[in-house]
C-alpha cells in the first residue's frame, strides 16, 4: 500500500479566507492533482461541501490554487484516497491545521 505525504513547510504557507477577512498561516498541507479534487469535490456530503465553500468562498480549483483545510475535508480526502487509490493517509485526518495546493 502507497503513502500519502505531509507537505511540512520550514516556512509557513498563507492562505487569504476571504470570509474572515484574513490570512490563514500553515506549516504543513497536501498537494493533489486537480481531477483527484474534483472527485473528492464530487464525494463531499453537503454538509462539508457547505463547510468548505465557507472557508473558500469563490476560489477556483484550478492548478496553483491554495484552499483552506477543515476536518470534514481532510477526512474526504483520507477517504478518497483510502478507498480509490489504496492509499494510506494517516496523516491529514488527526485535527491539525493543513492547506490544500492544487498541482
Amino acid at each position: 500500500m502507497k503513502e500519502f505525504n505531509i507537505v511540512n513547510e520550514l516556512k509557513p504557507i498563507n492562505v487569504s479566507h476571504d470570509t474572515y477577512r484574513r490570512e490563514c498561516s500553515y506549516t504543513r498541507g497536501i498537494h493533489i492533482p486537480e481531477t483527484d479534487f474534483m472527485e473528492i469535490l464530487d464525494m463531499m456530503s453537503q454538509d462539508v461541501r457547505l463547510y468548505f465553500e465557507f472557508h473558500n468562498p469563490g476560489k477556483p480549483i484550478q492548478q496553483g490554487t491554495y484552499l483552506n483545510g477543515h476536518a470534514g475535508l481532510a477526512k474526504t480526502i483520507a477517504h478518497y484516497y483510502q478507498n480509490k487509490n489504496s492509499v494510506r493517509a494517516d496523516g491529514i485526518n488527526n485535527g491539525k491545521d493543513f492547506y490544500v495546493k492544487i498541482i
